[in-house]
């Protein structure tokens, strides 16, 4: 995918990275579900729920699969961001692929 072409990078330095936590956060809002309801639906307490939207914590990958399907979503997609975000804790300048 030519990321030129779909503004990927304009889009990044407007609105930043794209995390977990952020990505996390835009789907519960999407679906227009409270922190609490979806945090219900995700197994863990909303302050978790909090910490991860938020950036304070990063799902393990095993934990972002989990969240993954709950959500019905792509495995892959999720697995990469925590991935990305973990990284990105340790400054480690690196692109993760999943394939």
């Amino acid at each position: 995918m030519n990321t030129e072409k779909y503004g990927l990078e304009k889009l990044r330095k407007k609105y930043g990275v794209l995390t977990f936590g952020n990505a996390l956060e835009s789907f519960r809002k999407c679906e227009e579900i409270s922190q609490k309801e979806f945090a219900l639906k995700l197994g863990i307490s909303a302050q978790s729920l909090c910490d991860i939207e938020k950036g304070r914590k990063i799902p393990s990958p095993s934990r972002a699969v989990k969240i993954a399907q709950l959500m019905g979503q792509p495995e892959k997609f999720w697995i990469q961001l925590s991935f990305q975000d973990m990284l990105r804790h340790e400054q480690i300048d690196c692109k993760v692929s999943v394939v």
